[in-house]
This record gives C-alpha cells, structure tokens and sequence, in this order.
C-alpha cells in the first residue's frame, strides 16, 4: 500500500487553510490517505527558534496581501480574521478526540474550524466556539468539553508536537510522504508530482 501523506497544521496559520483545501484532492488522486496532525506551532517555534508573522512586520504585512491574493487566484473563500495571534490548542485537543471517534468527521470538523476562523472571523480560541463546532461529533456539549480539556487530551496535544518536531518539522503546513518533508503551501506542486510519478 502507498505511503499517506502526514499533513501537520495549525487552525490559525492562512497557509494551513490553503493547504488543507487541497491536499484531499491531491490524495484523492493518487490513491494515498491523509492522515492530519493539529499543531501549535508556537510550541514548535519556542524549539526550533522559529518566529511568528507578528514578530515580523514586514513579513506580515506581506503575507496578509498574500493570503487574500492567493485566495482569490484559488477561488477560496476568505475573509481576513481580527482575532490575531491565537492560541489554538482547544481546536487541536477537539480535532484528536474526534479522530480517535470517527476520522471522517475529525476531517469534516477540521473544515468547519478553518471556516469560522477564516471566512467567517470567529474566535476559535474560545472554547464555546470549539464546542459549537464540535458539536458535529454528537457527544453533549459537557461531554465533549470534559473530554478536550482532560490533562490526557492535553498532554496527547503535547506529544503530537514533540513527535512532529523530531520527524523535522518546524513551521506549518508541512507534509511528510515516505519520510520526504515538503514545507508550505508553495512545495504541494512537488508534493503531487512526488505521489504520481515517484521520487526525484
């Protein structure tokens, strides 16, 4: 069977939810699975000496431009979020509860948490924003919560992370496909040419 492609993002990165729209298809096309790892990659960051988009204004300023641009090239709704700089570990802690449950609605809820944060500016470092969404799992709100903010969900987020890093990856989105690394949302061309047609 064909290698999947392990997908690490972060909800709050504008290039995680370029990437994310597109790597199904991209999978879908060449028979590969996708199996998806929620960061914080500001915990990766702290490791690896990283820095965040507002810690660079010029870069920010850029990428902001970018990231609408490139929305509109991909036909993508896009809505630039006001909530800047968000920690985004309830939304992962959901997202690897419910893949433990069901992995096809972890994907689907992974898609709402990119929308709401992305075309619709809602606050997805809110926990009742995360449960409104995680509601699609079909566990009751107080269930669901317990259960995201339990100290093994937290330290499982923390894991997550701590492996991600020692396969080499230091800044989302990032691909990894039969131990070959392909960083950002520009290198998913190489990405389907190295699925459909082999190494080179």
């Amino acid at each position: 069977m064909s290698a999947p492609i392990d997908f690490y993002f972060d909800f709050a990165s504008p290039y995680s939810y370029i990437a994310s729209s597109l790597i199904d298809e991209i999978a879908e096309k060449y028979g590969r699975a996708v199996i998806r790892h929620p960061l914080v990659v500001g915990t990766a960051f702290r490791v690896v000496g990283g820095v965040s988009l507002t810690g660079m204004p010029m870069r920010r300023d850029y990428v902001l431009r970018d990231i609408a641009r490139l929305a509109r090239y991909l036909k993508l709704p896009y809505r630039q979020p006001s909530h800047q700089s968000i920690p985004t570990h309830h939304a992962a802690q959901a997202f690897l509860w419910g893949q433990d449950r069901d992995p096809e609605r972890a994907k689907d809820f992974s898609d709402r948490v990119f929308s709401a944060y992305f075309t619709e500016d809602r606050n997805i470092s809110d926990m009742e924003v995360v449960l409104d969404l995680a509601e699609s799992f079909g566990s009751p709100r107080l269930e669901a919560k317990a259960a995201i903010t339990a100290p093994a969900m937290k330290e499982r987020l923390k894991a997550e992370t701590e492996v991600a890093i020692s396969r080499g990856v230091f800044g989302v989105p990032f691909s990894i496909v039969g131990g070959e690394p392909f960083w950002g949302y520009s290198r998913l061309v190489l990405l389907e040419k190295w699925v459909g047609e082999g190494a080179f």
